[in-house]
């Protein structure tokens, strides 16, 4: 079989690689191009640099496979970065790698796999795909390691995405992989993995938004649940909901540690309170993807609303317009407007959503 990997030229997209060689499959590697890496007056995070390009070609190399770099900086900008300001500025939280997994890396490689007269398209993702043969649909479930389990990144995968998308390393645990990479001495094997946003430096989201779009850093109050002033800010794309740091109060006239509660775009307004206020039971999330079908009558589902947060057992109803209505069973802490809530059932992956 003749299948495109998308080399980023970190460790587990190199094993992907060489692991599908060895397999004796035709093996194609394609690194991405994300931003101008030229220009002397911007600075990038620690990911997806020119260094992780010229590491992919040496993987490439190593592997004795051909290797392309395709300049997507169009792309990346209209459909990750854009977003990721907008989100912001609209108070809420973005997910930029759900959106750079969905809507960039598999739409459009997938079409650049159709134009070499590739099958599929592999990833380093530690996730896993499956037929059920009762159905024929193709299951989208977790990474056999639960420390880096990445399928909630890839909630919204079609069944067309998911029918031609492999993930070599799905099956394994991480240091399974990085030991494979020692014995197969790929030049990577020790390489560090990336914990930050590709395109922010230092992890230092609000100096991005404000250079981006100037006009977000306007002055707005920090109020209580009353509406009653307790302090001003610089712009609401410094804050999130659940955050407690970095809000200069102090404490509640109570003594009560403050967090943000809700971030209120209109007015400017960034609203705190108690811990306690955080708590919910229930949320409604749009741009829902239900991976088998959209259900017809409420389903029994985990669903996770972060990344690390432990799945909570719920009940979710869609309501049309590809929007669902989610109900926990016992009330989930910061769920957080821009962030994704991902369902499951056991390891499954049944759909997910953006919260509203």
């Amino acid at each position: 079989m003749k299948i495109v990997v998308a080399m980023s030229g970190g460790v587990d997209s190199s094993v992907a690689a060489a692991l599908l060689a060895e397999q004796g499959h035709a093996v194609i590697g394609l690194s991405m191009q994300l931003y101008d890496q030229s220009d002397p007056n911007r600075s990038f995070g620690s990911c997806c640099t020119l260094d992780d390009l010229y590491d992919a070609r040496r993987v490439a190399t190593a592997l004795n496979i051909p290797h392309y770099i395709l300049n997507f900086e169009r792309q990346f900008d209209e459909h990750v970065v854009s977003n990721f300001v907008r989100e912001y500025t609209s108070g809420r939280t973005p997910l930029p790698c759900a959106h750079c997994n969905s809507d960039l890396k598999f739409a459009t490689l997938l079409d650049r796999a159709r134009g070499l007269g590739a099958d599929a398209v592999a990833t380093g993702h530690y996730a896993r795909v499956e037929r059920d043969e009762s159905t024929g649909k193709v299951l989208l479930k977790r990474g056999a390691d639960p420390a880096k389990d990445q399928s909630y990144f890839l909630f919204s995968l079609t069944q067309d995405q998911l029918a031609r998308a492999v993930f070599p390393v799905g099956d394994r645990p991480k240091d399974v992989v990085r030991e494979y990479a020692r014995i197969h001495n790929l030049p990577v094997a020790d390489k560090p993995d990336s914990q930050e946003i590709c395109f922010i430096l230092d992890n230092d989201y609000a100096a991005f938004v404000t250079a981006r779009s100037p006009d977000t850093a306007r002055a707005g109050a920090i109020v209580d649940e009353s509406g009653r002033k307790l302090g001003g800010h610089d712009g609401i794309h410094h804050f999130t909901v659940g955050q407690r740091k970095g809000l200069g109060l102090g404490s509640s006239s109570t003594g009560t540690p403050l967090y943000v509660l809700a971030l209120r775009p209109v007015d400017r307004h960034v609203v705190v309170g108690p811990k306690s206020s955080l708590d919910r039971t229930t949320l409604t999330a749009s741009g829902v993807n239900w991976i088998v079908g959209e259900p017809t009558s409420p389903l029994r589902v985990s669903a996770q609303i972060r990344h690390r947060h432990r799945p909570a057992h719920c009940t979710v109803r869609s309501i049309g317009d590809g929007r669902a209505h989610v109900v926990f069973d016992a009330p989930q802490i910061a769920i957080t407007p821009g962030q994704a809530v991902v369902f499951y059932q056991d390891d499954v992956v049944v759909g997910g959503g953006w919260i509203e």
